[in-house]
């Protein structure tokens, strides 16, 4: 494995330079600057593999991924990327291409026990890991829960279950006291609107339920997990930066008509304001509950003091827009536009939503933290053609998105990095390994690593920002 590292490190040395270029940003984009970090991301359960090794318990998503039907041809996570076992090699791959962080997750059926005891040999891999990108200059920022909740929390109600935000609090008390030093940035929760909504509104993702009361209940849960975690990140691992990673959608409406402006309205305040402004604002937007009469969740005294504790950052995880109109009723429809760019995952190509929903947030919350952009990417159906993935289509993806990233920076908004999904393809949730979101491709027979065309570019353009410093 170390070999095949050396072989990839080679490759990109060896192209870097001869590379053509449609990628690298204009001489006055704000990119250049030494202190934007770029990076890449990942996620425990897309990449690890070894589910059954070394104490992992099963999670929501082993239990999900093997009921027939829940994921495209049946795939599961089993094996995955296999990185439990290749991580060095992976390390050293993203070492070679220049990327200055790394944003992973811990999988927390690996790190506990039922009895919420640490399981050593699975802190041992993270503190192995964390160390190793230390050791090669990589700023790691962590993700404590990206969507593989041990299985017998979730027999006990998961996030349904206050109790979960408890034992959430003491596994992140755990990770910090254990990887105090290593962490550069932890986030608590990766994208609770999926959690919440295609976990346990639409069914859509494990653990499968389908209740818009319990996903406004599940997601009161987790954001009281985060905010519970806070006050014990800082208190364990005070260096570092601590926040929270949330997706983003941008609704557009389908005419100037009252009832459609009306509808692209709540789709934002579904799809943003409902994890936002319990964050920033301390209470949840009374529109969601028009969109969904009677869910509100059981909120108990102190709850949202707690979930608006102050941030160092916010995630921001962004992919596409959504264009809507009214449904007659309270609520919005879909109305997929033609003519437009898509992706393999059929998501409208619209860098302008980026740009668009970080000035808007810079207008609506006054105490907007600095923002990382912790994902954005897409899929395409990548094949790998004499030894080479020319991945065009993700290359223009990239430069226009990483192009409205500047135009927020330059019209005030505070944003520090930009993470690509993915490092390398993986299992894609419900849509299995059809979809693949890498900048590295996965030949998922042989576990064979291949740097695709965009991962050169960004690696050439990054070698370029380190020579003019």
């Amino acid at each position: 494995m170390a070999n095949d590292a050396s072989a990839v490190s080679d490759a990109i040395s060896r192209n870097l330079d001869a590379l053509a270029d449609p990628f690298t940003p204009p001489a006055d984009s704000t990119l250049w600057r030494k202190n934007f970090l770029l990076g890449a991301a990942t996620a425990s359960y897309q990449i690890e593999g070894a589910v059954n090794e070394d104490g992992r318990l099963p999670s929501i998503w082993d239990t999900f991924s093997a009921t027939p039907g829940k994921v495209l041809a049946g795939d599961t996570g089993a094996v995955a990327c296999d990185h439990y076992h290749r991580w060095e090699a992976d390390v050293e791959m993203l070492a070679s291409l220049g990327l200055e962080g790394y944003r992973l997750s811990i999988a927390w059926p690996r790190v506990m026990d039922a009895a919420g005891l640490p399981n050593r040999k699975g802190l041992d891999f993270y503190k192995r890991l964390l160390n190793r990108l230390k050791e090669k200059g990589i700023t790691t920022s962590v993700t404590l829960y990206h969507w593989d909740l041990p299985q017998h929390l979730e027999d006990r109600g998961g996030w349904l279950n206050r109790d979960t935000a408890y034992r959430f609090a003491d596994y992140a008390d755990l990770m910090s006291r254990d990887l105090a030093g290593t962490v550069d940035a932890w986030a608590t929760l990766n994208e609770p609107w999926c959690s919440a909504y295609l976990g346990y509104g639409n069914g859509h993702h494990a653990p499968g339920l389908a209740n818009d009361r319990f996903a406004t209940q599940a997601m009161h849960h987790l954001l009281l997990a985060h905010g519970l975690a806070i006050p014990v990140l800082r208190a364990n691992d005070p260096a570092s930066q601590k926040g929270i990673v949330a997706n983003i959608g941008r609704g557009t409406a389908n005419s100037d008509s009252a009832a459609d402006q009306r509808a692209a309205h709540l789709f934002e305040v579904q799809h943003n304001a409902w994890i936002l402004d319990p964050l920033l604002k301390g209470a949840y937007p009374q529109d969601l509950f028009e969109l969904w009469p009677g869910t509100e969740p059981l909120v108990l005294d102190g709850d949202m003091q707690t979930i608006s504790a102050p941030l160092d950052f916010l995630g921001i995880n962004y992919y596409f827009r959504t264009n809507v109109a009214s449904d007659g009723a309270h609520g919005f429809r879909d109305v997929p536009l033609e003519g437009v760019e898509r992706t393999q995952m059929g998501w409208e190509v619209y860098p302008d939503g980026l740009r668009d929903l970080l000035t808007g947030f810079k207008r609506t919350y006054h105490n907007l933290p600095p923002i990382y952009i912790t994902e954005n990417g897409m899929a395409s159906d990548d094949r790998v053609i004499d030894g080479h993935v020319d991945d065009t289509q993700r290359i223009s993806f990239l430069k226009r998105h990483l192009a409205a990233v500047d135009q927020a920076i330059k019209a005030g908004v505070d944003i520090r990095g930009y993470f690509l999904w993915s490092l390398m393809d993986n299992f894609e949730w419900a849509f299995g390994y059809e979809r693949r979101f890498g900048v590295v491709h996965i030949d998922y027979s042989t576990q064979k690593r291949t740097v695709k065309r965009s991962a050169e570019l960004v690696a050439k353009f990054l070698k370029e920002r380190k020579a003019r410093v």
